[in-house]
């Protein structure tokens, strides 16, 4: 890790200040025979009482679960709540800057943008890895002028580009930054690799990202994860919304988590569909290239890639045409479906001409 780094010198003057909210189930843990704290309606409907704020019961299955402990695990409304959440606690609006890589995931940049903090996009190599160097200069020069950045955002495997990131520049970043290294790994349970919840203990830089929208097909009930460490953890509680984590959300994922056999067995699946489909399109006269995966979606380069999505829309296949991203000119983005799906567009495509 960075030997400069220190997470109490990231956090925005007013945060480390500020009081958080206390609800009433702040105030109270454990049962009682009567309710009559935090004015709710006392007649049983299942859903008349407030969850719990912090979501003990659940973060204890999910760390069992990722081997990690319950300290060291933020539940968010989707990732895009930590994403935001991090941008309020640590960068100062008007004065902070943060970098991501590109192509990646849009909501960093929405993100940024609507919490006023400027921010560089450093271009990945022509295979979609990074390039530190260019990264780290980023990190410390805009225009000419010395910035302050709180934040880099990494997403690995990325999205639309499907690849896992170099570990190797990885590391590189994390020993090299002295701000917060977040790295999303929306798709990692599609990877077959560890990711790097393993490495938390060893940088306390380190942020990474997951969700139960993906491999647990939860993208419904919106819950993501933040991975960090307990002081980072605690800054994120500290100004988050008091019951950010409905209770049907709690129920729906607490029930999901108890059948990892049955994700499993579909993420295997989808894994032995990936290579099929990838199969299937290569040959295709308009495919220029299908690039390797490690998620659940394929990028394939096209003659043209607009041609190909209107085509498959006029039939009732929807694709993602993904060819006005730098670095994806002629591009579209094919998420692996079911057996069937995958051979319904396969038919249509072989009759493009």
């Amino acid at each position: 890790m960075s030997t400069n780094f220190n997470l109490n010198n990231l956090i925005r003057a007013n945060v480390r200040k500020m009081k958080p909210y206390s609800s009433a189930r702040d105030e109270f843990s454990g049962t009682a025979q009567v309710y009559l704290d935090a004015n709710e309606n006392p007649f049983d409907t299942g859903l008349n009482r407030y969850p719990d704020p912090h979501q003990k019961e659940l973060k204890k299955v999910i760390a069992k679960l990722k081997k990690v402990k319950p300290e060291n695990i933020f539940l968010g409304n989707g990732s895009d709540e930590p994403i935001d959440l991090l941008f309020r606690a640590f960068c100062e609006p008007g004065a902070d800057h943060a970098v991501f890589i590109a192509p990646s995931y849009g909501m960093y940049e929405v993100a940024a943008n609507i919490n006023n903090v400027t921010y560089t996009q450093v271009p990945l190599t022509s295979e979609f890895q990074l390039d530190t160097d260019a990264i780290l200069l980023a990190a410390k020069r805009k225009n000419g002028a010395l910035i302050s950045t709180k934040l880099i955002f990494l997403c690995s495997p990325n999205n639309p580009s499907g690849n896992l990131l170099d570990k190797a520049s990885v590391k590189h970043l994390l020993d090299s930054f002295d701000g917060l290294v977040v790295i999303d790994e929306a798709y990692i349970d599609f990877a077959e690799d560890k990711g790097w919840l393993p490495e938390l203990a060893e940088y306390p830089n380190l942020v990474v990202l997951q969700t139960l929208s993906k491999a647990w097909g939860l993208a419904s009930i919106r819950l993501g994860m933040a991975f960090g460490s307990a002081e980072l953890v605690a800054v994120l509680d500290k100004i988050k919304p008091p019951y950010n984590i409905n209770e049907l959300t709690q129920q729906a994922a607490m029930k999901a988590l108890q059948h990892a056999d049955k994700v499993q067995a579909q993420i295997s699946e989808l894994l032995e569909e990936r290579s099929k489909l990838a199969d299937g399109l290569r040959p295709l006269p308009f495919v220029i290239r299908v690039f390797p995966s490690k998620a659940n979606f394929l990028l394939v380069k096209t003659t043209d890639a607009r041609k190909v999505y209107d085509y498959c829309l006029e039939r009732g296949i929807i694709l993602r045409d993904r060819s006005k991203v730098p670095g994806c000119e002629g591009c579209v983005r094919v998420t692996v479906g079911t057996p069937e799906e995958n051979l319904k567009l396969l038919e249509v495509l072989r009759k493009l001409k």
